[in-house]
């Protein structure tokens, strides 16, 4: 079971830590700029798309845990259409985001309240950027089905020449161009959708043969796609939940000033390098889980959650004990400014405690996807997010100011764990539960 786990997510953990390296990069390119409103203006913007993106990220597991159990299952016919389904959805989903780009940007600074200037310079961001949305959508759906094939190995590959290409395209237009957020936004537009040109060539190259199995007329059968679309609908709000509770942290740090937004906004980032890391086994989980599942293997199925969860807690631990050595150094590589320095080394306690609290919940998020038990993902997110989350700041920030903020989402994270360690025996642990 370690050799199938470790297959999985030394890949996935690989491609996921690219991702953040790429937030890393943007925030330390435009940290070291002559304003701090750029940073400000790439955290809001970030944010924007993050809540737009991340919403759809259904896109990507609910497509990974159906398509590992017909993988289980044996069913190609299947396999291909759920692939064609999602493209069919994201690219439409993609379109309208264009379509509808300036209500939501008019709609998104409305409820933000930031500074003009990081209003102005985030707006220039998402102008650009928002042309990535059927792209991004689509990249969701084919990695998702990679990772159901229980190939991680594509997704590792495409996820890496994104980013790096990214990396180095906004290394030029900062440093070569002379350019700010815009530079970024216009890196990230080229760099995506090569990436999906990218994705296409690596299915035709290993599943072009799948294509012969693809009936046109049962895209739309209606049975299939209710099923595609009660489990994405859980998935969707869990999301939406996640989404709205990293919003609120970014639009309430940026209430508090540029300084508090840029330190916050830093801290974040190193928050995202371990969660991407452990959410590796998450993926792992998903895609074992999703086979075992539609193999009904449960003896399988139950040493994969077990030998998952302890990866993913073990990598956890060694995240924050890297955090509580390093962390000082490490917010020093984003900016030169002492006063964000200060400000994020006196609060950066919480940062060191996030990859091991979080981990229990990242990893049972991935078991919870793959066997498609997404009910109970929905309910522990809407608990945690509304009886844990915003009691917590409201609470902690009124007693503990800044403090308040960040122990708000420590907590957060906490209880998605609990909340869905509840569910784990009944609703995962019995192949025939589902």
């Amino acid at each position: 079971m370690n050799k199938n786990i470790l297959k999985l997510a030394i890949p996935n953990i690989i491609s996921n830590l690219s991702v953040p390296l790429l937030g890393v990069v943007d925030t330390a390119l435009v940290g070291h700029l002559d304003q701090v409103y750029y940073l400000g203006a790439l955290a809001v913007g970030s944010m924007i798309f993050n809540f737009i993106f991340w919403g759809f990220g259904f896109l990507r597991m609910g497509t990974t845990g159906l398509t590992a159990q017909e993988y289980g299952a044996r069913d190609r016919i299947k396999m291909i259409l759920i692939l064609a389904r999602v493209q069919l959805i994201a690219f439409g989903i993609g379109l309208l985001l264009v379509l509808f780009q300036t209500p939501i940007i008019l709609f998104s600074l409305w409820i933000i309240e930031s500074s003009a200037e990081v209003a102005e310079y985030t707006k220039v961001y998402y102008d650009i950027r928002i042309y990535t949305a059927p792209a991004i959508l689509a990249l969701y759906g084919l990695q998702g089905w990679f990772l159901g094939m229980q190939n991680a190995k594509y997704p590792m590959i495409i996820t890496i020449v994104h980013n790096l290409l990214n990396i180095v395209l906004n290394v030029f237009f900062i440093q070569v161009l002379d350019m700010h957020v815009n530079g970024v936004a216009w890196g990230t537009l080229i760099s995506t959708w090569l990436a999906l040109g990218l994705g296409v060539w690596l299915f035709m190259r290993r599943y072009k043969r799948y294509l012969s199995h693809f009936i046109k007329k049962e895209i739309l059968n209606p049975e299939e796609i209710i099923k595609y679309f009660s489990v994405n609908r859980d998935i969707f709000i869990r999301t939406v939940c996640l989404i709205f509770t990293f919003s609120f942290f970014t639009a309430m740090s940026a209430k508090q000033g540029d300084l508090v937004l840029a330190a916050n906004t830093i801290l974040l980032q190193l928050w995202m390098v371990a969660s991407y890391g452990i959410d590796g086994f998450a993926y792992a989980a998903e895609s074992l889980i999703g086979r075992f599942k539609g193999s009904r293997n449960e003896a399988k199925l139950r040493e994969a959650v077990v030998y998952n969860l302890m990866w993913g807690l073990f990598l956890g631990g060694a995240g924050t004990l890297v955090y509580w050595i390093f962390g000082g150094q490490l917010v020093a590589m984003f900016t030169n400014n002492e006063e964000v320095i200060l400000l994020a080394g006196a609060v950066i306690f919480w940062t060191v405690l996030a990859p091991f609290v979080s981990s229990f919940s990242y990893i049972l998020d991935g078991v919870f996807i793959g066997a498609t038990e997404t009910g109970p993902m929905r309910n522990t997110m809407l608990i945690s997010t509304m009886a844990v989350f915003l009691p917590a700041y409201y609470i902690g920030t009124h007693l503990f100011g800044i403090h308040g903020l960040w122990l708000a989402m420590v907590l957060f994270m906490a209880a998605r764990g609990v909340a869905l360690g509840m569910y784990l025996p009944g609703r995962v642990m019995r192949v025939n539960s589902g």
